[in-house]
C-alpha cells in the first residue's frame, strides 16, 4: 500500500508539471503570436492573444491550433491618405496551421467584431466635420461647418452607414438643405458624404455587416482560410 501511496503522489507530481510546462509553453506562444500580429498596413497599438485547447503541447506538435483568439486595441489604417484608427478589433481565428515558430498561420475559418468609436470616425473625416449617433440603427449625425460668400455655416444632417464591397464603410447624407443656394446642396456632400477603407484586417477576413449604436459603428466580421500573422 505504501509503494501504491508513492506512486500514486509521484504521478500527480508528475501531472502537475506537465500541467504547469503546458501553461508555460501557452504562455510563451501566445506572447510570441502577439507579437507577430501584423494586420496587412495596419498596426496594432495593444494586442493581447488567448490560445484555446487544452494539452497545448499536443497541438504544438501537430502545428495546428484549434483556436486563436486576439483582441486589438488602436489598429491604425490609412483610406486614401486619411489616417483611420479602428478602435477594439476582437476575432476568433479556428483550426489554425501553424507557419514555423509561431511566425503566423492560416485559420480554416475566422469571425469578430470590429468597432469604430465617434471619436475615431470623426478623426477620420475631412476638418470641420463631426460625427455621431443618428439616434436609430444604421444611422449616423453628421455636422459639418463650411464658408459660403464670406459667411461660415454649420449644418447637420442625417445619414445612413451602409457597407460596400466586404471593407468600405459607407456614410451618405439621406437628405442636404439646400436653403435656395445653388450649389449648396454639394458643398456640404462633400464633408458630409464619404467612404473610409478598413483595409487593417488580415487577408481572407472582410466585414459582414455594419451597424450603429449610442457609443459607434459596429462591424461583423467573416472569413475563410484567413492569414495570422505576416509571412
Amino acid at each position: 500500500m505504501r509503494a501504491l501511496r508513492i506512486l500514486l503522489i509521484g504521478l500527480a507530481v508528475l501531472a502537475g508539471l506537465l500541467v504547469a510546462a503546458d501553461r508555460l509553453a501557452e504562455g510563451r506562444a501566445e506572447s510570441e503570436l502577439a507579437d507577430r500580429v501584423r494586420f496587412s498596413q495596419g498596426w496594432a497599438g495593444e494586442t493581447e492573444v488567448d490560445i484555446r485547447g487544452f494539452p497545448f503541447l499536443t497541438q504544438v506538435v501537430d502545428h495546428r491550433l484549434e483556436r486563436v483568439d486576439a483582441h486589438l486595441k488602436g489598429v491604425d489604417t490609412k483610406s486614401g491618405g486619411h489616417p483611420v484608427r479602428v478602435t477594439e478589433l476582437d476575432a476568433s481565428f479556428h483550426d489554425v496551421r501553424l507557419r514555423g515558430d509561431y511566425e503566423g498561420g492560416t485559420a480554416t475559418r475566422a469571425d469578430g467584431t470590429a468597432f469604430l468609436s465617434y471619436a475615431d470616425l470623426t478623426a477620420a473625416s475631412q476638418e470641420g466635420v463631426t460625427v455621431s449617433y443618428g439616434g436609430a440603427p444604421g444611422k449616423v449625425k453628421v455636422t459639418a461647418t463650411i464658408g459660403v460668400f464670406g459667411r461660415t455655416l454649420s449644418r447637420s444632417v442625417v445619414s445612413t452607414v451602409t457597407l460596400v464591397g466586404g471593407n468600405v464603410v459607407r456614410v451618405r447624407a439621406e437628405h442636404v438643405p439646400g436653403e435656395g443656394f445653388p450649389g449648396l446642396e454639394e458643398l456640404i456632400r462633400r464633408k458630409t458624404d464619404f467612404d473610409r477603407t478598413v483595409d487593417a484586417l488580415p487577408k481572407g477576413l472582410s466585414l459582414a455587416s455594419v451597424t450603429t449604436d449610442g457609443a459607434g459603428v459596429r462591424a461583423v466580421l467573416k472569413g475563410t482560410d484567413v492569414e495570422l500573422g505576416a509571412r
